[in-house]
């Protein structure tokens, strides 16, 4: 039995409104989840919000309110927005929950009893916005905003006694950051001497984090808070059984601009505590508007809702699957979701089973006709819907999304090709046997490619499933079955023009 599939989504900062961002990076977990669960495999799908630190005390206080009740206020926001974009998470955490909590103090105890944590006094650049410290460099990159200079006590990770040993885990594992040009971000990173990590914040300037178990004057840094939820939210310290079943991660899917953390902080951590390190940290690309990242300062960002409410959810998730590259950044206009939406939702996919249902009604009673025997036309269709599976399922293993929704889209079209050297409109006046066979053919297809990609468009595939009748179907050529009652549906992908 293959090992039990863990993958998490980063926990997003509840200060943020959801933007396309955050459904992206959510709607990809999903769908590696569906895909998972599909082929048998137990899956574990976490996601949820980063609650602590400055950014949301500030916007607390400005609202008059408390940091408690100012995130149970945001947090629904994000969990409504997973309802409507047909997330299967299994687990939603928030920092603020005690489990979390309790998890956290007892990690830092562990780590202060190995002799890993110590006090120092510190002064250097602060910057209130990303609420760390940063270089001289950083400061001049005009990256950071809201730097002051800052001379106080502090607690710090001793990261930097364990940098060779995560150069070498790098150098051995090479599936642990993906992709390739990600990895040899943080390989040259690692080439310079790694700081020890500042872990702590005094009171006297932040008091919304969690409490250091030996020290009551400071709250933890809320990285070191934050990634902790991957292991919390499994149980690690209070259930044994569950932590050993799902961890390590099979993949922390994380934006490229969390990387450092992720695939530094985050593995030094584990090695202080003697904690397996996760298979693979994932660092995908950002969605652009133009040249520009999306972002809410720029005011650039597409609400995902308002996508939905004109286009539906699935036509969404399939774009964003579709369209990005993983690893690359990726632009987005509206021509471009559109043109997607019409070619290959409405014109390949829609189309086909409009056309394959109309015929079987108008001909067949409305039944699904006979297989017959098969010319090698048929057979070409056949083995390449056998086969069909194994490529994509390769290239879902591999990271290549993309390229397995296109493997199967080409499919369809193949299918669609099929129909039209065909003809089996004009067929079934003069031969309804190899008619049917040729409906038969093109609906079966149809409905492998609709199992194929329901992890990607699972309302709008158990709709085409429903209307073959073939809910519940796998992948072996045949399960379509005839003499079965075809169910009427609205049309699948209605054609859209730009409003």
């Amino acid at each position: 039995m293959s090992k039990p599939f863990y993958i998490t989504t980063p926990i997003y900062y509840v200060n943020d409104k959801p933007h396309i961002g955050h459904a992206y990076t959510t709607i990809l977990a999903d769908v590696l989840a569906r895909f998972h669960r599909n082929n048998g495999q137990e899956t574990f799908f976490l996601t949820g919000l980063d609650e602590h630190g400055q950014k949301v005390q500030q916007a607390a206080e400005e609202r008059g309110v408390e940091a408690q009740e100012h995130c149970d206020e945001m947090a629904p926001r994000f969990t409504e927005l997973w309802e409507q974009l047909h997330i299967s998470n299994d687990d939603f955490i928030r920092t603020t929950e005690e489990r979390h909590k309790n998890v956290v103090r007892d990690i830092l105890q562990q780590v202060m009893d190995k002799g890993d944590i110590y006090e120092a006094e510190y002064e250097g650049l602060y910057s209130v916005s990303e609420e760390r410290f940063i270089t001289e460099k950083e400061a001049e990159s005009g990256d950071f905003r809201d730097i002051k200079k800052l001379k106080e006590k502090n607690y710090f990770f001793k990261m930097g006694k364990y940098q060779q040993k995560l150069i070498d885990h790098i150098d051995s594992n090479p599936k642990f950051i993906q992709p390739e040009h990600r990895k040899n971000e943080i390989l040259g990173f690692l080439r310079k001497p790694l700081n020890d990590l500042c872990i702590s914040r005094p009171k006297s300037r932040l008091n919304w984090g969690i409490e250091l178990p030996f020290d009551s004057n400071y709250v933890t840094y809320v990285w070191f808070d934050a990634l902790i939820n991957y292991i919390s939210s499994l149980g690690y310290g209070t259930d044994e059984a569950s932590f050993k079943k799902w961890w390590p991660a099979s993949y922390h899917l994380i934006g490229k601009d969390i990387l450092t953390t992720h695939a530094v902080y985050w593995p030094t951590m584990l090695m202080s505590l003697g904690i397996e390190l996760p298979q693979s940290i994932f660092a995908h690309g950002w969605w652009l508007m133009g040249e520009s990242k999306m972002s809410k300062s720029l005011g650039n960002v597409i609400n995902p809702m308002d996508l939905i409410d004109d286009y539906g959810v699935d036509p969404v998730r399939y774009y964003l699957m579709r369209e990005m590259v993983l690893g690359q950044d990726s632009n987005f206009t509206m021509e471009s979701f559109i043109q997607r939406y019409n070619s290959d939702l409405a014109n390949d996919f829609g189309n086909l089973l409009s056309r394959v249902s109309t015929l079987m009604k108008k001909n067949y009673d409305g039944k699904i006709p006979e297989p017959g025997e098969l010319t090698e036309a048929e057979s070409t269709i056949k083995s390449h819907g056998e086969s069909l599976g194994e490529i994509v399922n390769e290239k879902i293993n591999a990271m290549r999304l993309n390229e397995a929704i296109e493997e199967t889209m080409q499919y369809i079209r193949s299918v669609n090709k099929y129909m039209e050297d065909n003809a089996p409109w004009k067929l079934v006046k003069e031969d309804k046997v190899a008619a049917g066979r040729i409906l038969y053919t093109a609906g079966e297809a149809l409905r492998i490619g609709a199992v194929i990609l329901s992890p990607v468009m699972p309302n709008r595939t158990e709709i085409l499933l429903n209307a073959l009748n073939a809910q519940g179907t796998g992948l072996t050529w045949g399960e379509l079955t005839p003499g079965r009652e075809l169910k009427d549906h609205e049309p699948l992908f209605p054609r859209k023009t730009q409003n």
